[in-house]
């Protein structure tokens, strides 16, 4: 595979389909769900002393939910997705952190 098409390949994964999906509808309200993503990709060629060449490449894309798009009688509203882990990682942070600030406060006094 060329560094072309290799361009082109991740450039086909990064397309709008990947961060909207298919409106659907449900209830009498036109559903548009969307995602983030993030991606990075990187490649290169050379040649060693004895005039060996070579290439590669690598592409890695996440995606993960973000919400939707609600839309009813003309009215559009975002609904958020709730990432269960990210949640967690908050609370657990917010405690820390109160756990911390406590100890800290008495060893003060």
């Amino acid at each position: 595979m060329t560094f072309e098409q290799f361009m082109t390949n991740a450039q086909d994964a990064l397309t709008v389909r990947r961060v909207f999906g298919e409106p659907y509808e449900k209830d009498g309200a036109t559903v548009i769900p969307a995602a983030r993503l993030v991606g990075g990709g990187g490649g290169g060629s050379g040649q060693d002393e004895l005039g060996q060449s070579g290439n590669g490449g690598g592409f890695g894309l996440v995606a993960r939910p973000a919400g939707a798009f609600v839309i009813r009688n003309g009215d559009v509203r975002w609904r958020p997705a709730i990432d269960p882990n990210t949640l967690v990682i908050a609370v657990t942070v917010v405690i820390a952190a109160s756990i911390v600030t406590r100890a800290w406060s008495r060893r003060r006094k």
